[in-house]
């Protein structure tokens, strides 16, 4: 065998210190794994924290359960041959051989002889990984091998860079042979416990530590299990490896069967768009109430009101049981009194829940956190299009009473002044300045750069109410409250006519991107205006405006619109804010051009979405990157601490398909109907099956040539028919 020696002397314990390899000084990336509550954030050699990354970790409840992980041959990093995340989302596979390793001077054993294939997982509150040594070498070899781990019980909000000033006590137990326990009584007066159990049981095993020598014949190979668990209510992985990864591959496909499917003739968009239904999978987590997506990992992996809203809307088409568990969980945790310190009043809907120990101390103030001005009448948003799709009349009434608060908080605490325009200002110096979707505290500013003060008024919130209200009048007529339907209609137009009166600004051919506290415009140029689109409460005339703005050069770097123009005084294309590119804000302006008519317009964006995600890491958008123009030849600018996977990024482009294609779903009518329907750049042919209308469900098929669209209908089941308009 080429590089390997003759013979291969006996390595002995005592020889440890004697032995050592050249090291791996190759970077590393990181990839995300998820199941339910708990995630891991694991580098592409399968270890955590092996170079000092601080935000590595097995994640479960906003704590950290394992803070390290390395494995070491003859003490030192094995070589990266390569790594995959399966398209599944579901494990991490890593191939690595060892170093040159040196005993007294002389080569002991040449690089490349011994492969390991390296797989991670998680699932039930468990990180699993199983490790296969295989020795490609001539003869018999015993292979020194390590297994350091630790863990701090970090809080999330310390994980991300907050400093506290107490602790609680970790405590290390070496429980067995072949598992140890680590035992944290936090301030909060809750124990959390992490166990690690090894299979087979090391040669040595310490607190933070475990070594094995394996005896691995020629050509032959061994293996070693590891389990990380984080003990949460009493629940514990106690299946094997083969069978937690057995149960999760069944699960996947038993969650597939009823899930509406897409297939695209071009394969890259097609890998694009698997990538986003996969992550989607994956970052939807099973409560009490239903199927939730979480946020994004590593920083927002937990409930949130508005990104739920607004990933349950991007996908209800697809996947419409996904709103119900979203709407049953917000309406479960709707704020029921007033209370400054979470910014809650009755009938809000929550922003942020947080289950770690500084959220329990109120070190932070987002246990129960509702300083968002526009989850509650997103909430009656989805509320409305899910019973239009879906007929579930049953589960409406369920949720009514959630409604009705959520329209008083509306027309009560949500418009403090009465002035007709909903409204936030924080009310506890902890909480969020701002509380719309930038929530930055720059996020809302002047033509000349100064921040706009008092309570805002901000401007797609008056869509969404608009929108809420018309959604709540078809709603309550659906209930056979014509009185209430009839109230709401009017409502809804009035709130019309006085959003165009106060809201636009004729000379910047925008809305203004709020009122401040003085009742005056915030003379910005931002995407937020082109959310009002989406809303349909923009006249046809100011709608052509705004499209004809937001794809132009001043908003439009070439990968997507920027989240306000270029000649604002904060613009910066590597802020969070203020010049970057969000897709979830470019799959609602898309939305938007597509509902008056600007198909075209909605392509152009769906195309430089793709285009940048063929760029990226997997095929994946994340939260948002650099609004840098696009250059030939030059990957998008990537913003350093993104999340991805993100749920409202990987929603994006299945939102603008939808657009695209010009769907709309009645239940009522049992009718899935196609208006004006485009395919995508790039795109001659997309499968549709099992999309669902009501009880029944329609399969179909989209093809283009030379610029027309045909559409086949290949079944419809239970009284549903398709229609082309």
């Amino acid at each position: 065998m080429v590089g390997a020696p003759a013979e291969q002397s006996n390595f002995e314990e005592h020889d440890a210190e004697r032995i050592h390899a050249t090291a791996d000084s190759s970077p590393r990336s990181h990839v995300t794994l998820k199941h339910d509550d708990a995630f891991a954030i694991v580098d592409t050699h399968g270890d955590v924290g092996a170079f000092g990354n601080q935000s590595d970790g097995f994640f479960c409840n906003d704590t950290r359960y394992l803070s390290r992980l390395e494995l070491l041959i003859a003490r030192t990093s094995p070589l990266l041959l390569g790594a995959t995340l399966d398209g599944n989302d579901l494990q991490l596979c890593c191939d690595l051989t060892n170093t040159d390793v040196y005993k007294d001077g002389s080569r002991w054993l040449h690089k490349d002889v011994v492969h390991v294939y390296r797989t991670t997982f998680v699932r039930n509150a468990a990180l699993r990984q199983r490790l296969v040594f295989t020795n490609y070498g001539n003869v018999d070899l015993k292979l020194p091998v390590s297994l350091i781990f630790d863990c701090d019980f970090a809080d999330i909000f310390e994980v991300r860079g907050m400093r506290r000033e107490h602790r609680g006590n970790t405590q290390r137990f070496v429980d067995t042979p072949q598992s140890v326990r680590f035992h944290y009584s936090g301030l909060d007066g809750i124990v959390r416990e992490t166990s690690v159990n090894f299979e087979p049981a090391p040669a040595s095993l310490k607190d933070t530590s475990a070594l094995f020598h394996l005896n691995i014949p020629a050509k032959q190979s061994a293996l070693i299990y590891l389990t990380v668990t984080a003990q949460v209510a009493e629940r514990a992985a106690t299946c094997s490896y083969v069978k937690g990864l057995r149960d999760a591959h069944r699960s996947i496909r038993h969650s597939q069967v009823r899930e509406t499917t897409i297939s695209v003739s071009n394969p890259e968009v097609e890998a694009v768009l698997q990538r986003a239904v996969s992550d989607l999978r994956m970052l939807t987590t099973h409560t009490s109430d239903g199927p939730y997506p979480y946020a994004g990992t590593p920083w927002y992996s937990t409930t949130f009101g508005r990104d739920a809203l607004i990933t349950a809307m991007q996908i209800l088409w697809l996947q419409p049981s996904i709103a119900r568990g979203v709407l049953r969980r917000l309406a479960r945790f709707q704020a029921k009194a007033f209370d400054s310190d979470a910014d809650a009043q009755p009938g809000k809907i929550l922003h942020e829940m947080r289950g770690g120990e500084m959220a329990t101390l109120r070190e932070i103030p987002f246990g129960l956190y509702y300083g968002s001005v526009d989850s509650t009448p997103l909430f009656i948003v989805l509320a409305g299009a899910y019973h239009a799709i879906s007929g579930d009349t049953e589960f409406l009434r369920e949720i009514w009473p959630n409604i009705l608060l959520a329209l008083a908080w509306i027309d009560g605490p949500g418009d403090p002044d009465q002035d007709g325009f909903v409204e936030y200002a924080r009310e506890t110096d902890s909480g969020l300045s701002n509380q719309g979707w930038k929530d930055s505290d720059d996020a809302v500013f002047n033509s000349d750069g100064s921040l706009a003060r008092g309570a805002l008024a901000l401007v797609e919130v008056q869509g969404y109410v608009y929108s809420a209200k018309v959604a709540a009048s078809r709603m309550a007529n659906a209930l056979r409250d014509e009185s209430l339907s009839r109230r709401l209609h009017a409502e809804a137009e009035a709130l019309r006519e006085r959003f165009e009166k106060e809201f636009w600004l004729s000379d910047l051919g925008l809305y203004a991107l709020a009122l401040d506290g003085n009742k005056k415009p915030v003379r910005a140029r931002s995407s937020n205006a082109g959310h009002v689109l989406s809303s349909g409460i923009a006249s046809s005339d100011r709608a052509a405006r705004i499209a004809e703005q937001l794809t132009s050069p001043n908003f439009f770097s070439g990968w997507g619109v920027r989240t306000i123009a270029t000649s604002e005084a904060r613009y910066n294309p590597m802020s969070y804010h203020n010049g970057s590119v969000w897709p979830h804000d470019n799959s609602m302006i898309a939305a938007g051009f597509a509902r008056y008519g600007y198909g075209e317009k909605a392509g152009l964006i769906f195309d430089s979405l793709f285009d940048a995600a063929i760029e990226m890491d997997q095929g994946r958008l994340p939260e948002l990157f650099c609004g840098f123009r696009r250059r030939p030849g030059r990957a998008p600018i990537l913003y350093p601490v993104a999340c991805a996977p993100q749920a409202w990024a990987s929603g994006a482009l299945l939102h603008i398909l939808s657009s695209l294609l010009g769907l709309e779903i009645d239940a009522a009518s049992r009718t899935v109907k196609l208006s004006a329907p485009r395919l995508p750049s790039h795109v001659e042919e997309i499968s549709v099956a099992n999309l669902r209308v009501g009880e029944g469900s329609v399969d179909f098929v989209l093809k283009e040539k030379r610029g027309e669209v045909t559409v086949d209908v290949l079944a419809e089941r239970g009284q549903a028919r398709l229609v082309r308009v």
